[in-house]
């Protein structure tokens, strides 16, 4: 999150900080989204657009290559794996290699440029279960290009970028074993029909994992003001937990865990901004000065409303009935 997610075949030669094509519509709709989102992340990581020349700025950083590095695991993750960066993601992982069986036909909603979707698949087969289908669903094409762009430099052939709304996923009912969102749901305006969707593509007895990085509340109350300056209103909308746990019910889920990480979501952010402050001027170089300061105050403030409890990060799992 900051999560984001890329877009067609090849460099993203579209408009800047304009509307994507095609974006028009109330702001809470599909196509408004579109432009929110499209607009907001390409403001927070413009070098993505052009990731080839930002991963070979990366890959001269940190002298990796490869599925655990730069374009996945490295510093490219301070965009494609949102607050919670690959350690988000391990969660995710461990979730499904506990949940065991396989082959897997799994998906991600909102999958931005794909980096957290990769890097999970990765960690997962690793875990000794095999994915025969990894879906990436976004609602922003250029964010689907870049990450279609992605896995065909890196072979993947088993990773697909489907352009649409989380609430209406072009795939057949009851086809998938597990269903994640790595960061996403507070891109999210109507959640509950998010998942209701999720609900409708699993298998019975097929798992949903959420990172909750900032998208619950403990109660009804807003986070402060000054988080909104990084997570502006229209582009991260909030939801109160008994909410989301009563829309898991209606949604036909089962077994709900919900699990309080804010103790490690703290301790992770501290780190994180320690890389990011002490390592300034090398991400800067790759992502420019702005983004880099933008990173920043992003992981910061949402530190800050941790830290204050007006936001609950949290990792919930949950069965399909």
């Amino acid at each position: 999150m900051p999560h984001t997610g890329p877009h067609a075949a090849g460099h993203d030669t579209g408009p800047g900080p304009g509307p994507a094509p095609g974006a028009t519509g109330a702001a809470g709709s599909p196509a408004g989204q579109r432009g929110v989102q499209y607009r907001y992340h390409r403001e927070l990581f413009p070098a993505l657009h052009d990731w080839e020349r930002t991963e070979r700025s990366i890959v001269e950083f940190t002298s990796e290559e490869g599925p655990a590095g730069p374009g996945d695991g490295g510093l490219l993750g301070l965009d494609q794996m949102g607050h919670f960066g690959p350690q988000g993601c391990d969660l995710v992982a461990e979730a499904v290699i506990a949940h065991g069986a396989g082959p897997l036909d799994v998906c991600e909603l909102g999958s931005g440029f794909g980096g957290a979707l990769r890097y999970t698949v990765d960690r997962i087969t690793a875990g000794g279960l095999r994915v025969r289908r990894a879906h990436g669903v976004d609602l922003v094409p250029e964010h689907c290009a870049v990450s279609r762009s992605i896995n065909r430099a890196q072979g993947r052939a088993e990773v697909s970028d489907i352009c649409a709304s989380a609430t209406a996923v072009p795939l057949p009912g009851a086809s998938l074993d597990v269903v994640w969102v790595t960061g996403s749901m507070p891109h999210f305006p109507a959640p509950g029909e998010v998942l209701r969707e999720a609900g409708r593509l699993l298998r019975p007895g097929g798992l949903l994992v959420l990172t909750e990085e900032v998208s619950l509340t403990p109660g009804g109350e807003e986070p402060s003001e000054a988080f909104r300056v990084t997570h502006p209103r229209g582009v991260f909308f909030t939801t109160p937990l008994a909410d989301r746990l009563r829309d898991l019910e209606r949604a036909g889920f089962t077994d709900v865990v919900h699990d309080d990480v804010t103790r490690w979501a703290v301790a992770w952010l501290t780190d994180r901004l320690k890389v990011v402050r002490v390592f300034r001027g090398s991400v800067a170089g790759i992502y420019g000065a702005a983004s880099a300061d933008l990173i920043r105050d992003t992981l910061d403030a949402a530190r800050t409303e941790f830290l204050a409890a007006r936001l609950s990060p949290a990792l919930i799992t949950a069965r399909r009935a």
